[in-house]
């Protein structure tokens, strides 16, 4: 993971000459914060874990050192720390310099990986597990992570860039990473594309909501550390749920539907 600490002068002396400085090295930083998790994430795509026998009492925790260095990272900016001039800098970079409309894609991109990865294994493409082993993975990583954003959001009541309330972490961001971190393990073993693509989509996702002026830096970063933690646990949790279940390892049926602007599931299983 790549980090970069800046010393950025005041909002208020800032001067034109400083400006071009400053918008280089931020998105140099986002540069190196992107391509680095690439790197590490391509290079674990082989030891990612299936939901099967032996292997899933074991959690794989250097794989918890990128994400849980983004959340650090994140909870570190919100004392009055010289971080938060990142957050103000990405803001004028992104929003403040050239005042835009907003722009709504990032409320359906934040699914995308997640939808793709159930689509490919209905339509026959094998992943790591079945599908609806796939769905209850899926299922179990939103309630990890709405749960924790949600009491995270109530309890640090952060501004946002908009001026509106509850910033901190990005909801967004933890959506569109636990669903790339969802396909990087059902599909990242055929191909290191389905990485790339994945993690591409997410950073976007995390990139559009700073155009929107929804959320500062701070708060992607520590949203995307959230979303790939919930996913990383939801792969350790799901194989002892469903064994509560079932003792001969077939587990219930778990199917998500869409309702009425709201996800559910519905669980059936037979004693």
């Amino acid at each position: 993971l790549s980090i970069g600490i800046l010393s950025i002068q005041e909002r208020g002396t800032e001067t034109k000459k400083t400006k071009k400085p400053m918008k280089n090295t931020l998105i140099i930083i986002i540069c190196l914060f992107y391509f680095s998790s690439q790197a590490q994430l391509a290079k674990n795509t082989d030891t990612a874990s299936a939901v099967g026998p032996s292997k899933e009492g074991r959690f794989k925790w250097r794989s918890t050192i990128i994400p849980a260095a983004a959340l650090a990272y994140g909870f570190a900016t919100l004392g009055a720390t010289p971080l938060r001039n990142l957050d103000e800098a990405g803001r004028h970079e992104f929003f403040l310099e050239h005042p835009h409309k907003r722009i709504r894609i990032d409320d359906y991109m934040q699914f995308a990986p997640g939808a793709v990865t159930l689509g490919l294994s209905i339509s026959g493409v094998k992943g790591r597990n079945k599908t609806i082993d796939q769905a209850g993975i899926y299922l179990v990583s939103n309630i990890i992570l709405n749960s924790f954003t949600q009491v995270v959001k109530n309890a640090t009541d952060i501004t946002r860039p908009d001026g509106t309330s509850n910033a901190f972490p990005s909801g967004h961001a933890a959506e569109a990473f636990a669903s790339a971190e969802f396909m990087r393990r059902e599909y990242g073993d055929r191909s290191v594309w389905y990485t790339i693509t994945s993690y591409t989509v997410a950073s976007s996702v995390g990139l559009f909501r700073m155009y929107n002026n929804k959320h500062w830096f701070s708060d992607v970063v520590a949203g995307a550390g959230v979303g790939i933690l919930s996913t990383q646990a939801a792969y350790w949790l799901y194989p002892k749920i469903k064994g509560i279940f079932s003792k001969n390892g077939k587990g219930p049926v778990v199917m998500p539907y869409y309702s009425k602007g709201g996800i559910s599931a519905t669980l059936s299983h037979t004693f």
